[in-house]
């Protein structure tokens, strides 16, 4: 899918400046004269970045970055303020937007920055491929291939986990050749890895 560089903007010739900017550098760019109008024509999970003013009338840059983040929208955002609103914008980067600019901007400067998030949401939307991959792997396990597998990753040994589990190390032995086929990991190691990657270790450990 095609990163769009979005601009939420009320200031017509604003936008068109950008616009002009964006497209000298070969990037699909999408214009909205409000961020209700944005709202209702984002698709989440779409991949790109978000150019967005702070002061618009019919809803300000932080509360149109706070829906963004209700949606559970990644997408980065970069806030364009005016000198004025310089705090407003802080509290945005405090809050996870990806940067903002001050006006007046410089053209090469705005251009970095916006190949720099399209760049930044690519390695995103791919490490959350990734962690979506591992926790499909993870539901093919058996509650008990699952218990074994958290005992794996506390670094435990076969007779502790037959021990622990109530069941034979033959058995033991069977549960973790099967969960370790079924995570597509090689060893105890990659098996850590994966579950650092997923945070399986916070979410389900």
């Amino acid at each position: 899918m095609e990163s769009i560089v979005y601009i939420v903007d009320d200031d017509r010739l604003a936008r068109e400046s950008l616009m002009w900017l964006i497209e000298s550098a070969n990037l699909p760019v999408r214009e909205f004269d409000g961020g209700l109008s944005f709202l209702d024509n984002y698709e989440v999970g779409t991949p790109g970045c978000v150019l967005l003013d702070v002061r618009m009338p019919d809803i300000n840059g932080m509360e149109l970055y706070a829906k963004l983040k209700e949606k559970d929208a990644n997408i980065p955002v970069i806030i364009v303020t005016g000198h004025a609103d310089v705090s407003m914008a802080v509290r945005a980067m405090k809050a996870g937007a990806y940067d903002f600019i001050e006006k007046p901007y410089n053209d090469a400067l705005m251009l970095e920055r916006i190949q720099s998030a399209i760049a930044y949401d690519l390695d995103n939307q791919k490490n959350r491929e990734r962690i979506s991959e591992i926790n499909l792997r993870v539901g093919k396990l058996t509650p008990r291939e699952f218990e074994v597998m958290n005992c794996v990753l506390r670094s435990m040994q076969n007779k502790l986990i037959a021990s622990e589990l109530g069941i034979s190390i033959k058995t033991v032995e069977i549960h973790r050749a099967n969960l370790m086929t079924k995570m597509q990991a090689s060893s105890p190691t990659e098996l850590v890895r994966l579950a650092l990657i997923a945070d399986l270790d916070k979410g389900w450990l």
